[in-house]
């Protein structure tokens, strides 16, 4: 079987992939052989893209280019061919004939493959089926591919296998490209937004000695030099403070996280985010930041604040809605925490399908009822803020209720997509909710905080008041980009080995 019919029959299950790389190492080989290696060229001059002339047909007419990129079809048709080349920012058609490259020249490019990089010279122009190409006078074979690309109409459809290679589901799927080119551009938009803002984006360690600043379960690892056990970081929240202490009034860092937990279309134990605080803020304030960060995203990469994510319409437009703990459970369950006993309240809670021992806490029980009855209801974009203070470990009690906290979370779509607080400065409730946190862990609870001592002497030098908020990027792309799961919007997610 020669390599033209391995390319058009590539998709069916009884051509060898390894019959089609022998095909083309032996054409690789003969390359070398007659001195042509092309592995050997080190550039490329190119003076355009094929997105630059096809969205610039008038300025390019008649004129010689010079592009380069992967040939993703190819027709030969005697003396003359055609074939597309697809670069970093479009796909634009070749005109090959053997007049204008000659006979030597056409007969080496009838014998290159789909996949291979080409370079190719000559005049843009329209062909008479009204398709901007370029009349090639001189093509270079750049690169050669030893692998065939799946095949051209039906793309690159199974997922295991698009994860696993998203170099080819990126050749395959364009629209995959777009994703990251997108994510890209909202986390330039999240810096261009903070920076305009006064923000100063700092870089605090991976490696920790603690996993603390979120209650997660944390990566172990091994440091050699020191011989000692350190944890990959869980959040950058409590390093982001002690710059708040040490003097800077508004900090951001966008960056790794790593949490050694469950996979599913929402979570991935490797994910990005973006904290930051502000000194003289509360948690109002970062309500503020997180709309605007959202709606500078969306502007720029949708073109709208009026989106729509897996077929439910989202409308960003500020101020989003605003409910407090207590009032989204009444809404949604019926429950009424400010009003009624709590043994009332655990027994209805029960009732709902929860198994919630007698002596559970107010905050406790409120939150409960919530994440099981209510965070799966909330389309939004909403706030729910004023959470318990069980729950809250490093959040500044509110004044009017000390069993709540000055802290919100913001849910899209029923995910949580950011978590703020005015942040506690008190380093004596600081020490005593983490002592509360160890005795939680030393009863089985291995997401747990640990105690973080340093951390507390910094709050004894004193942090002014403080506003943070932690925001997931994943997400934010995930609804940004229409992305059903979070390893669409992940360049290379975690995969299982295979055997």
């Amino acid at each position: 079987m020669n390599d033209e019919r391995l390319n058009d029959a590539q998709s069916r299950p009884e051509v060898d992939e390894n019959e089609v790389r022998k095909v083309r190492i032996a054409k690789l080989t003969e390359l070398v052989e007659k001195g042509e290696n092309p592995f050997e060229l080190t550039s490329y001059d190119r003076t355009a893209t094929a997105g630059e002339v096809l969205n610039n047909y008038s300025q390019f007419e008649g004129k010689c280019v010079r592009i380069a990129g992967r040939m993703v079809s190819k027709r030969i048709m005697g003396k003359a061919s055609f074939g597309h080349i697809l670069d970093s920012d479009g796909k634009i058609q070749g005109y090959f004939s053997r007049d204008d490259m000659g006979v030597e020249e056409y007969q080496a490019f009838k014998k290159w493959d789909v996949g291979d990089i080409i370079g190719i010279e000559g005049a843009v122009f329209t062909t008479m089926k009204g398709e901007i190409s370029i009349h090639v006078k001189k093509a270079t074979l750049l690169s050669k591919s030893l692998l065939a690309l799946p095949e051209k109409y039906h793309g690159l459809k199974d997922t295991e296998l698009r994860y696993r290679k998203r170099y080819v589901d990126m050749i395959a799927n364009p629209e995959v490209k777009e994703v990251f080119i997108k994510r890209s551009q909202i986390i330039s938009t999240i810096r261009e937004v903070l920076d305009k803002k006064g923000f100063i984006e700092v870089e605090t360690p991976i490696l920790n000695t603690l996993a603390g600043g979120a209650n997660a379960r944390p990566f172990v690892t091994h440091h050699n030099t020191l011989d000692i056990d350190m944890f990959m970081r869980i959040a950058t929240e409590l390093h982001l403070k002690r710059c708040i202490v040490g003097g800077f009034d508004k900090v951001y860092e966008i960056g790794r996280q790593f949490r050694n937990e469950g996979m599913d279309p929402k979570h991935n134990p490797e994910f990005t985010t973006i904290e930051l605080y502000q000194a003289y803020a509360d948690y109002k304030d970062m309500m503020n930041i997180a709309e605007e960060l959202f709606e500078a995203a969306a502007l720029k990469v949708c073109g709208s604040l009026q989106i729509e994510y897996q077929g439910q319409p989202l409308n960003l437009q500020t101020p989003w809605e605003r409910l407090t703990m207590v009032e989204a459970v009444k809404k949604y369950t019926g429950l009424d925490f400010d009003n009624e006993p709590l043994a009332e309240l655990i027994n209805k809670a029960n009732g709902l399908g929860l198994e919630l021992p007698e002596d559970t806490s107010w905050g406790n029980a409120l939150y409960k009822v919530f994440d099981c009855f209510v965070e799966g209801k909330l389309i939004g974009p909403v706030f729910i803020t004023d959470y318990p203070v069980e729950v809250s470990p490093l959040a500044k009690r509110k004044p009017s209720d000390p069993r709540l906290t000055e802290r919100f979370e913001f849910f899209i779509c029923a995910s949580e997509g950011g978590n703020a607080f005015s942040e506690l400065n008190d380093p004596l409730d600081q020490r005593a909710r983490f002592e509360q946190q160890m005795l939680a862990k030393a009863k089985g609870d291995e997401e747990a905080q640990p105690y973080d001592e340093d951390f507390c002497t910094a709050l004894e030098y004193g942090m002014p008041p403080t506003g943070g908020i932690g925001i997931g990027i994943d997400r934010m792309v995930m609804f940004l980009t229409n992305s059903a799961s979070i390893r669409d919007v992940l360049l290379f997610p975690t995969m299982r080995p295979l055997k």
